[in-house]
């Protein structure tokens, strides 16, 4: 069973972590429908969605103006400058991929 707090894996019959201390839930609601599934099952009973998925946290405002730009920034590319330093090595690893992914 995974610790909510710092993600450390503990024993499933686990009721505090041993990492932490911090409480482990013995049950998990799930953020699509709201019913309760127990903690170490991934998927709902109810609608069939991820079990534990992190909701989103940025506000709807936000969320639309980023839509809205996303298009705007997709693809774009520009001219940089890069300081290199050369590791031993790095440049026969360098000709093997292409410029951009280098």
């Amino acid at each position: 069973m995974e610790c909510p707090a710092c993600n450390h894996e503990n024993a499933l019959d686990s009721r505090f972590c041993g990492e932490c201390g911090a409480s482990i839930p013995r049950t998990v609601t799930c953020s699509g429908c709201g019913r309760s599934n127990p903690a170490d099952q991934k998927f709902c009973n109810g609608c069939g969605g991820r079990v534990g998925a992190p909701r989103a946290f940025t506000p709807k405002h936000l969320a639309e103006k980023i839509r809205h730009a996303k298009a705007a920034l997709e693809g774009e590319r520009k001219q940089v400058t890069v300081l290199f330093a050369d590791v031993k090595g790095s440049m026969e690893l360098a000709e093997q991929l292409a410029p951009e992914a280098w």
